[in-house]
């Protein structure tokens, strides 16, 4: 039990995203309740919580609903997952904004004097987020937050010793239909989840862009300094790893293949 949660705690700080799943192992229904456990309680803007998910238990999930999260690209992924997220976002939750920042004012989270704060509320903020909602349910900062939600699931699955992935899908109107969302539903991702038939490397970090292309102080002309000291940090908690191709990444590759009855792409 010992070397596992090590394995565990190593594979946090090397890949979350693992493309080949174990299709004959089912997920545990626990594990999946604390991955949304944590996507319920990540933080979202004016607390409105418009993250929402349909979890598709392939051994138990319609034909219909099945064929509704089909994918043209990587689709070996999706149909082999023992478990699909389908999270969406629920525009609907917006419009209830006020009575979610009442409760954080009644939670004590919100203003200092309670009754100050609550006047102020009612009096400015709520007017103010009714004037600019339209605006505010197009900028994207709600999808980013229910991208927060998402990345907490995630990092729950990989401690939980399970792998997962992310896609798109072109097949939104489907998924809305077989699953019952309503209109106000937008589909932001089908999250693969299974054991992971992959190594913990899993291959090695991707590649990624230079650290000083992406990240700036006081100017986006002056890169972020960089320290080398904090990247072997990094390196030793496994948080950075090797990059990619590992030299035995091929093999075990074709192995796969031969094991999953994968494609050639």
């Amino acid at each position: 039990m010992k070397e596992e949660t090590m394995e565990v705690q190593e594979a946090i700080g090397t890949r979350r995203t693992y493309r080949y799943l174990l299709p004959y192992k089912p997920v545990e229904l626990a594990k999946i309740q604390k991955m949304l456990e944590a996507a319920r309680i990540a933080s979202h803007w004016g607390n409105v919580q418009a993250l929402k998910a349909v979890v598709v238990e392939r051994a138990t999930a319609s034909k219909e609903v099945l064929e509704s999260l089909a994918a043209p690209v990587a689709g070996f992924q999706i149909d082999q997952a023992p478990v699909v997220i389908v999270w969406w976002l629920d525009f609907a939750a917006l419009d209830d904004q006020p009575n979610r920042l009442r409760e954080l004012v009644n939670a004590r989270v919100l203003g200092i004097d309670h009754e100050k704060a609550s006047n102020a509320l009612e009096s400015f903020l709520i007017p103010f987020f009714e004037k600019v909602m339209p605006i505010l349910k197009e900028s994207g900062l709600t999808e980013m937050d229910c991208g927060q939600g998402i990345a907490q699931a995630t990092l729950v699955a990989i401690d939980q010793g399970l792998g997962t992935a992310c896609l798109s899908t072109a097949k939104e109107a489907d998924i809305k239909q077989n699953l019952d969302l309503p209109e106000t539903a937008k589909v932001l991702v089908l999250q693969c989840v299974g054991y992971p038939a992959e190594s913990i490397e899993a291959g090695g970090q991707r590649p990624r862009r230079p650290f000083e292309s992406l990240f700036s102080l006081n100017s986006v002309n002056d890169p972020f300094p960089r320290q080398e000291t904090v990247v072997e940090e990094l390196k030793q908690s496994r948080l950075i790893q090797p990059g990619a191709p590992l030299p035995w990444r091929q093999e075990e590759l074709t192995y796969l293949q031969k094991a999953l009855d994968l494609p050639d792409f």
